[in-house]
């Protein structure tokens, strides 16, 4: 498969090294500093561009590559509220695709899946008040990250008690979530349930970001032989 690359950060050059290592064939790298070869005859060749930048230069380059025909895969976040409908109409009216996910871990697939399923089972039992914490690097400036944001609209999907997620709150209402900046933290999620009585306590703990690099190649194959608008929940049936 031709893959094209966009953003060349630490997460950039890690997918690289595992598309290569899986046999595909990187044909363009587009960065900061060569915005022209969106333009490229190489761009154009690859099936599926994988983009990691920032959240102001997501949907700009998501036009950009389809345009030229490519298929999408990004795992940037902070875009889709401004533009979040546009790209839903664009891939289920327009003809487009993208292949988004908050995380593109298979660790953190698996740890969704759990959270809903304890989210079900905790609707019946009030007692017991659910929050969250997300810790990650000090790189990171957005907050609550992508993926604490898709555990808490499960979360406030399944619970009846809450109306919605919110940072600094007490409001029972709401799932509060707290976010630290800490070190080189690939990032960690841990959801509490606690009562008078006991705490329950799930957590994913990412070693490394070769799990969201290996999550998202395995998303560039999914897409190359799927079209529209594609979640993690399309390739893992959980």
């Amino acid at each position: 498969m031709k893959i094209a690359l966009i953003g060349y950060g630490k997460m950039g050059k890690m997918i690289e090294q595992i598309a290569l290592g899986r046999g595909h064939e990187i044909v363009s790298i587009i960065d900061i500093d060569n915005q022209e070869d969106f333009y490229s005859d190489a761009f154009a060749s690859a099936d599926v561009a994988i983009e990691f930048t920032a959240p102001q230069a997501a949907y700009g380059n998501y036009l950009k590559a389809w345009e030229q025909g490519v298929k999408v895969v990004s795992g940037s976040t902070g875009w889709m509220k401004e533009h979040g409908d546009d790209v839903k109409r664009m891939c289920t009216q327009g003809g487009q695709t993208l292949f988004w996910a908050s995380n593109f871990s298979i660790g953190v697939a698996i740890f969704s899946a759990v959270n809903r399923y304890l989210a079900k089972i905790m609707n019946q039992f009030p007692q017991y008040d659910v929050e969250m914490e997300e810790t990650h690097h000090v790189h990171k400036l957005d907050h609550p990250s992508g993926t604490a944001i898709t555990l808490a609209d499960e979360i406030v999907k399944n619970i009846d008690r809450k109306e919605a997620w919110a940072e600094d709150t007490t409001d029972a209402k709401f799932l509060r979530i707290d976010h630290i900046r800490r070190g080189e933290v690939p990032g960690i999620h841990t959801i509490r349930y606690d009562s008078d009585a006991d705490l329950i306590t799930i957590t994913h703990d990412a070693h490394s970001r070769k799990g969201f690099a290996l999550g998202a190649v395995l998303a560039a194959e999914f897409t190359a032989e799927h079209n529209g608008l594609l979640t993690i929940s399309d390739m893992f049936k959980f």
